[in-house]
């Protein structure tokens, strides 16, 4: 149930009240693939368990792709009972994972006043972020807020990208990992330095120090689960593999056209998308090198019998390749692309070399 916002604006927290960070389990679900974050209030005295999280969103939003794509998606703060909250979870069979704060009176009751502001109607709606605004991100920034400083800092690695660190959460949904790897842009490839994961945020919480003593006073186990592994006859490398093989070794030209004009496609789409979306992951896409929208101008020369322009884009083609290749030697996903690189050079040779030369 909601926490009645009359209630939640009058009560003074007792001197027992606890406030800890939940951290929940993955799930096979895309939308759950990197766990969650969410707040609990605990005051006996006062008759209070409640989860307070900024994790929602209506998938009934008119133009919800659209608007997720745009970046100006809204997610908004709820607050529910611990009970149902718990519950849900064990339903779903997701782990959930408890770290009491080690806060004063006086903190406890200002983070309590800031959770519950951000429920009221003008408050509770926030504009998604992949990165920079999401359900753990808002934590840290409430609980900093209720610190008066950013006490809440990663902690730990802070070197690795962000690419590297989302890259394993996809592990066994593949064509996800492949689409975020395309995706994704030059942000993603900036060093991890802010808490944007919940297993993030829980990591750190141990390592950090309020006054001279840990910020996490008690760990907590409440619920815990196998991870469940995600098994599919499609989504998986091998119907990738399978596919890009039929393209290498049919070696018929509609097969080679239609699979160059689908690269070149995609390669449009991922700059209207970067031109478009707010969101900054999707910005500086330097996979349109593979992706590459040229590869159009060459079928279209190649249709025309243009033997001077086939020459000049196959060359820029296989030069965007080499580029490509060379950006990729110390990225995440440079192995999930290796098929891909190597059957457009395949099909750009053996289909344009002899009209090059």
């Amino acid at each position: 149930m909601s926490i009645p916002l009359s209630f939640s604006q009058t009560i003074s927290l007792s001197k027992e009240a606890e406030i800890s960070v939940l951290t929940c389990g993955t799930s096979t679900e895309v939308y759950a693939l990197f766990g969650h974050t969410a707040i609990r209030v605990k005051d006996k005295a006062n008759g209070i368990d409640v989860v307070y999280n900024y994790g929602a969103f209506d998938f009934g939003t008119p133009n919800f792709a659209l608007k997720f794509a745009k970046g100006n998606l809204q997610y908004f703060a709820v607050a529910n009972s611990y009970t149902d909250f718990i519950t849900n979870y064990s339903y779903e069979k997701r782990s959930v994972y408890e770290q009491v704060l080690r806060l004063s009176a006086t903190q406890k009751q200002r983070l309590f006043d800031l959770l519950n502001k951000s429920l009221l109607l003008e408050n509770r709606e926030y504009t998604y972020k992949f990165i920079d605004q999401n359900c753990t991100s808002m934590t840290v920034d409430v609980i900093n807020k209720a610190l008066t400083k950013n006490i809440i800092v990663k902690k730990g690695d802070t070197t690795t990208t962000y690419r590297s660190i989302l890259f394993p959460y996809f592990n066994n949904h593949f064509y996800e990992q492949l689409g975020t790897s395309i995706l994704f842009g030059t942000k993603t490839d900036q060093a991890g330095t802010a808490i944007f994961l919940p297993f993030e945020l829980k990591e750190s919480l141990d390592q950090i120090q309020l006054g001279q003593s840990p910020i996490a006073k008690e760990n907590r186990t409440l619920l815990e689960f196998e991870p469940k592994t995600n098994s599919s006859w499609w989504n998986n490398p091998y119907t990738y593999l399978i596919v890009l093989a039929f393209v290498l070794l049919i070696n018929k030209r509609t097969t080679d056209t239609i699979y160059l004009a689908s690269i070149g496609v995609l390669g449009i789409a991922f700059i209207i998308l970067g031109l478009y979306s707010t969101h900054l992951e999707l910005g500086n896409n330097y996979n349109i090198l593979l992706f590459n929208p040229f590869l159009l101008v060459l079928l279209a020369f190649a249709k025309a019998k243009n033997v001077n322009g086939i020459r000049y884009t196959l060359w820029l083609n296989l030069f965007a390749l080499v580029i490509y290749s060379l950006l990729l030697i110390n990225k995440a996903h440079l192995w999930i692309v290796t098929p891909l690189i190597i059957t457009s050079c395949v099909v750009l040779v053996r289909g344009f070399w002899k009209k090059e030369i």
